[in-house]
């Protein structure tokens, strides 16, 4: 998909330009006063986040005699997020409401989306450490492993909704009319709502400030909560790990590393080790 090609299906009378991004299948378009998000092959739950208030609202779907699907979005004027603005409670209020849609949830698995399951995960990722001898790389690796082999118990027969799965603050759009959207939901999963939670305490929220952005999100703190955040954090730091260790990215797997050591101390402070 171009510009050219894109103005066929338009109208020449439309300005349209890339949104960037690793793909380069999402545009801008203007024509005098209307703005749209252009982008190609999109997944049907954006129907759904549209509906719901997540996203910016879907426009049109045009389906193409090749096949391919375009969706058009308001192009909204705002701004990504700023990292210390991920502490306010309508970030909160706004995961709330996702983490309890019933229709995001139903539409997903309508799409053929399986649950996370910790147990495969946790031993498909053992496996492939141990064939790279990352293990071996570091003692704390080790430990990550032991920490997640007992506490999986933990992880099972929770309630499973539906989660972003990258909550960086760049995905988050407030518009000049205050309005909060979450956006790129290549990741969405169906998983335990603490994968999100657990995300943006670890890297946004102060320790001191958890028990107040917990409360505008609904729930309270206790033990078992904050084991099941750590034991997803360190589930991601380890895939990460071995993922930049397949690309000999030794720069980025010494930064995963880094996030291990780290998370580590938290675990042996938590267990009391």
């Amino acid at each position: 998909m171009n510009v050219k090609w894109l103005k066929a299906v338009l109208g020449k009378e439309w300005d349209i330009d890339s949104a960037g991004g690793l793909t380069g299948e999402a545009y801008f378009a203007k024509k005098n006063d209307r703005k749209l998000f252009l982008k190609r092959n999109s997944s049907p739950f954006l129907a759904v986040l549209s509906a719901e208030g997540i996203v910016p609202k879907l426009v049109w779907t045009k389906r193409l005699e090749n096949g391919d699907v375009i969706t058009a979005q308001e192009w909204l004027d705002g701004r990504e997020l700023k990292a210390i603005e991920m502490q306010h409670q309508h970030v909160a209020s706004l995961l709330q409401k996702i983490h309890h849609s019933s229709e995001l949830l139903h539409m997903l698995m309508r799409l053929g989306k399986k649950p996370f399951t910790p147990k495969e995960s946790l031993q498909n990722l053992k496996q492939q450490i141990l064939q790279n001898k990352l293990d071996e790389l570091d003692g704390e690796v080790s430990f990550s492993l032991k920490f997640l082999e007992e506490l999986l118990p933990m992880t099972e027969n929770q309630k499973q909704v539906v989660c972003h799965g990258d909550l960086n603050h760049n995905n988050l759009l407030l518009t000049n009319e205050s309005q909060l959207y979450l956006i790129d939901w290549d990741n969405a999963m169906i998983a335990d709502p603490i994968v999100d939670v657990g995300f943006i305490l670890k890297w946004y929220i102060p320790k001191e400030d958890w028990d107040e952005w917990l409360f505008h999100y609904g729930i309270t703190k206790d033990h078992n909560l904050i084991k099941r955040m750590y034991w997803y954090l360190l589930l991601d730091a380890l895939f990460y790990l071995n993922w930049h260790s397949q690309r000999q990215e030794s720069e980025k797997m010494n930064d995963r590393l880094q996030d291990i050591h780290d998370l580590n101390m938290h675990v042996r402070d938590l267990l009391q080790i």
